[in-house]
């Protein structure tokens, strides 16, 4: 067998067959990585020119709401994700540097955090805590991104958590950022930020920014709802 081998790459003919492949096989290396790297160049282009939102009415907030079950549990564990710092600003001055990371951390995270149940990841029907293993239902990653966005200067006190019914009337989880141009909604549904008005959710409540009470959203009180995806 070894003989076998060595004559077949001593053959001319054999070694431009191999050639032919290795050049095929480097193509394709070539072709797959120059694709990523269009689309990633693509991604970065399109969002180092994404301009600022167009201005937008703040969203209603009502009354006292409590926080859900899961949202306690979670600062109990995390109590510093949970302080409200009265000394930051209640909504942030948005300015294109701002923006861009708010969109750069929205994607990042849809694109990084496979989606899946509390049930399926944590074996219990409702838990909001980081998807630190990859893996997250809707309030894990939106928890992530707020987390993101701390880090990069934001101040907690303008990111919100809030509770949705989303298009089939499911209880749901997004994050809002509270800004001088409106109230904008990171989401795991899709890339897109969108003024809260434009993504055809129902809001329910959302954290509260001078304590650790919710506030109802709306001019409606509605049934609490399990954050659930």
């Amino acid at each position: 067998m070894h003989q076998s081998i060595e004559t077949e790459f001593r053959n001319p003919r054999t070694n431009n067959r191999l050639d032919v492949l290795r050049c095929g096989v480097l193509a394709m290396v070539l072709w797959v990585g120059f694709t990523l790297f269009a689309h990633a160049t693509a991604d970065t282009l399109s969002l180092t020119a994404a301009a600022l939102p167009q201005p937008s009415d703040a969203i209603v907030s009502g009354g006292s709401a409590g926080p859900t079950l899961a949202w306690a549990e979670f600062c109990k564990s995390h109590p510093e994700e949970c302080a409200v710092d009265l000394s930051e600003a209640a909504a942030l001055s948005l300015n294109q540097d701002l923006w861009l990371t708010i969109l750069r951390v929205n994607e990042r995270v849809n694109r990084t955090i496979l989606a899946v149940t509390d049930q399926d990841h944590w074996g219990v029907i409702d838990r909001w805590d980081y998807p630190d293993d990859g893996l997250g239902d809707c309030e894990d990653i939106q928890l992530l991104k707020r987390k993101l966005l701390i880090e990069a200067g934001l101040p907690r006190r303008a990111l919100r958590m809030t509770v949705v019914l989303d298009e089939q009337g499911m209880g749901h989880a997004v994050l809002m950022v509270r800004t001088n141009l409106g109230d904008f909604v990171l989401d795991n549904k899709r890339d897109a930020v969108l003024a809260w008005q434009e993504t055809g959710y129902h809001y329910v409540k959302r954290e509260g920014e001078n304590g650790s009470t919710w506030v109802w959203l709306g001019s409606q009180i509605v049934p609490t709802v399990t954050a659930t995806k």
